[in-house]
């Protein structure tokens, strides 16, 4: 199964492209889509569509894992967030790719196992899983990475309740 993960932003929506093949991941490409600060809202939106779309030609992923949107105080980031979310899950939509939500929390658990793990544990065990020299730069490529791990972690496990029902 080929996985797109992402972690949704206005300024940066990480990515990160792998294969499963039973629990073995090869990593095909991850990276940052980036939109020009102080350009037109509507403008970075289309940037992030236009991105995400570009990245489904080229890796055709089977699904999209995107990490839902966390409390925050402030709530235009909020808003603005969900937009960038809300057009990056159109993308993959409108290419017939099946989409599936998960919190911090649950990529935190499925990654590093324990849902309240530090952001420098989650990039350590990204590291680790799919066997890079590095950790992934800036933190919403390597959280791109654990979502789509934590959607792989989340495939397997429904697989094997499935199988004893």
């Amino acid at each position: 199964m080929r996985i797109i993960g992402i972690d949704p932003g206005i300024a940066i929506v990480g990515y990160g492209i792998i294969d499963d093949n039973g629990g073995k991941f090869k990593v095909l490409d991850y990276g940052a889509i980036t939109t020009p600060v102080g350009a037109e809202k509507s403008l970075r939106l289309k940037d992030v569509y236009d991105g995400i779309n570009s990245l489904i030609e080229k890796y055709r992923p089977d699904v999209m894992a995107i990490e839902e949107l966390f409390f925050n105080k402030n709530a235009k980031t909020v808003i603005t967030i969900g937009e960038a979310r809300g057009v990056a899950i159109l993308a993959a939509v409108n290419c017939g790719i099946q989409v599936f939500e998960y919190t911090p929390l649950q990529v935190k658990q499925s990654v590093v196992g324990y849902g309240r793990a530090e952001k420098k544990q989650v990039q350590n065990m990204v590291k680790a899983i799919l066997r890079l020299d590095e950790i992934p730069k800036p933190d919403d490529v390597a959280d791109a990475l654990a979502v789509a791990l934590c959607h792989s972690n989340s495939n397997i496990l429904n697989a094997k309740l499935g199988s004893l029902k």
